[in-house]
């Protein structure tokens, strides 16, 4: 705790990027937000995006969004859904413009998400993450104590955006699997706090004489190996999905390899600072004394 003044600033520091980089740049949101057509082709060699750009382009489908999906044979084509044109029309379509040159493509898969979908499950989205911190919030203040709650929920509020962030910044691919694995998140980062609370509250109630800051540190050093541990085991797995599990789970294991991070932080530093900021002492947690009446029964 002795350092919470410097990881405070780093911690406001990656908030502040955070933020401008949702402002300015904005997530990039899969077809399950932005509704449309998505599209997958394989190619028997290394496809040529600017190249397929380009033909796509020339028969009017200038705002298509060519990357490559896994493989450099596989190539996932997104772009806005046209009138009185269903998902499987359009991807015939698109292919007789991909073979015109010659080139053997064959359709893996065609999706189809209308913008009233895309819109719903971007508000129902964004009520999950507002219910559960809200439901986080009463749940702490129930079983710790104010102070402790309002830790909580900054930690909690810390990784989300910091998470969401880093997809900003670097135009990570936004689903519905990138919005479970950030609900996730919430909870792994909620659990490694809640295990801190727990010890701070029982070193509170026998470490009477100390100082909330050396508390604090003791209960720190008494769960990190714990909590290093767990993370550690997390993230083996977390990178084994990013290398093996292909490109279907790959934004769900990054957003969870970010929030496994960001999260062991701000359980150490970003929940308990913002809990003895706001002056915690052993008395907040000492159970209510019992009041006896004057006949002398409790």
């Amino acid at each position: 705790m002795r350092g919470r003044g410097v990881t405070a600033v780093l911690s406001i520091l990656a908030i502040v990027i955070s933020i401008a980089a949702l402002s300015t740049r904005g997530l990039n949101f899969g077809i399950d937000f932005t509704g449309g057509v998505l599209l997958e082709v394989g190619y028997l060699e290394a496809a040529d995006l600017p190249q397929i750009r380009q033909s796509l382009a020339l028969e009017g489908f200038g705002e298509a969004q060519v990357q490559n999906f896994g493989t450099a044979r596989d190539v996932m084509i997104r772009l806005l859904p046209r009138e009185g044109m269903d998902s499987s029309q359009l991807g015939e379509e698109i292919l007789q413009v991909l073979r015109a040159s010659g080139v053997d493509v064959s359709l893996r898969r065609a999706e189809f998400v209308g913008p009233q979908v895309g819109e719903e499950l971007t508000e129902s989205g964004g009520l999950a993450m507002l219910f559960a911190l809200l439901m986080i919030l009463g749940y702490i203040m129930l079983r710790f104590q104010w102070k402790f709650a309002v830790g909580a929920v900054a930690a909690l509020v810390h990784d989300v955006i910091i998470t969401l962030g880093i997809f900003s910044a670097f135009q990570i691919p936004f689903d519905l699997s990138v919005l479970a694995a950030i609900l996730a998140v919430i909870g792994y980062s909620l659990n490694d706090t809640i295990v801190l609370f727990d010890r701070i509250r029982e070193n509170f109630r026998r470490m009477r004489r100390g100082t909330a800051e050396a508390i604090m540190n003791s209960s720190i050093n008494q769960i990190l190996g714990r909590t290093l541990i767990t993370s550690m085991t997390t993230l083996l797995v977390l990178i084994a999905l990013v290398w093996l599990g292909g490109e279907a789970v790959r934004g769900f294991a990054t957003a969870l390899i970010i929030g496994v991070l960001v999260g062991t932080y701000s359980s150490i530093y970003t929940a308990g600072a913002t809990a003895l900021a706001l002056q915690v002492s052993p008395v907040d947690l000492m159970p209510p004394k019992k009041v006896e009446d004057p006949d002398g029964l409790p």
